[in-house]
């Protein structure tokens, strides 16, 4: 499907890569077997591992690296500038000199809730679950579960569920019940 998408000479496709319409993407690289959905911008210098599914109206910035078989919601936004400004110190226009680019990394088999900001400079670690809405401002440790605003962590994620996203019945039972704070 070629219709209603932007997609950059540049752009580096790995096979079996499902892309929507309406996307824009320029510089990037997208892994094999990843789906892309409607809607999404990625930019030059970012990268998508195999195995990802990226969901509609997210936006994925220069700097941004997520590795394989991750999950990215709806609506998803990366940020790669924690002092973002429009015009340099002559009141002109910022150009590509005038700021440098943060990295962020998504780590393999991590969850991206949708409508969730990731602010720059930090590393989602392996299998974590990011939840919905939630504002990452720093790093999140490999195998657990945040949320938030600002994204704190809620649990550990423990045995099967690690590999599969699936909480065993045991796993439920251990869980408190109730608020927790």
């Amino acid at each position: 499907m070629t219709e209603c998408q932007a997609i950059a000479d540049d752009v580096r496709l790995g096979e079996n890569v499902r892309l929507g319409r309406f996307i824009n993407l320029y510089g990037c690289r997208i892994g094999d077997n990843s789906k892309i959905g409607p809607f999404v911008e990625i930019q030059k210098n970012a990268a998508v591992g195999r195995n990802c599914k990226v969901s509609s109206h997210t936006f994925i910035c220069e700097g941004v690296v997520i590795e394989d078989n991750v999950f990215v919601g709806h609506g998803v936004t990366f940020t790669n500038d924690t002092y973002p400004r429009a015009t340099n110190r002559e009141g002109e226009l910022q150009g590509e000199d005038d700021w440098t680019v943060e990295f962020t990394r998504v780590g393999k088999g991590a969850s991206i809730g949708s409508g969730a900001t990731i602010l720059s400079s930090l590393t989602i670690g392996e299998n974590a679950i990011v939840g919905a809405g939630a504002v990452v401002t720093r790093d999140v440790p490999p195998n657990v579960i945040v949320a938030g605003n600002p994204a704190r962590v809620l649990r550990q994620i423990s045995g099967r569920s690690q590999e599969s996203g699936v909480r065993s019945q045991e796993e439920d039972d251990r869980e408190p019940k109730g608020c927790t704070s």
